[in-house]
């Protein structure tokens, strides 16, 4: 669960998202040129990567770090695992 001021931090950006997604639509709609739209989907893409570097910032810094700093072997290699899924989940083959 990400702490309060990532929360903050979370719903300040995802509401810009949904603007540009917004965007996106309506630039659809006009029947805009291409090229214009697809800048617009990799700004969005890029907004969506530092929405998601932020989560994983908090995540690492309290959750992680928790696991590590107690006594849990187990809980400990839970978040190594669920860091590998993400990351596999992030990187392409």
């Amino acid at each position: 669960m990400p702490t309060h001021a990532a929360r903050t931090r979370l719903a300040r950006r995802l509401a810009r998202i949904e603007g540009q997604v917004r965007g996106l639509r309506r630039m659809i709609e006009e029947d805009r040129y291409c090229i214009d739209v697809l800048v617009q989907i990799a700004a969005v893409r890029g907004a969506l990567g530092r929405l998601a570097r932020i989560l994983l910032e908090d995540h690492v810094r309290t959750c992680v770090t928790a696991a590590f700093e107690s006594d849990d072997a187990a809980n400990r290699e839970r978040k190594i695992e669920e860091l590998l899924e993400v990351f596999d989940r992030y990187v392409e083959p």
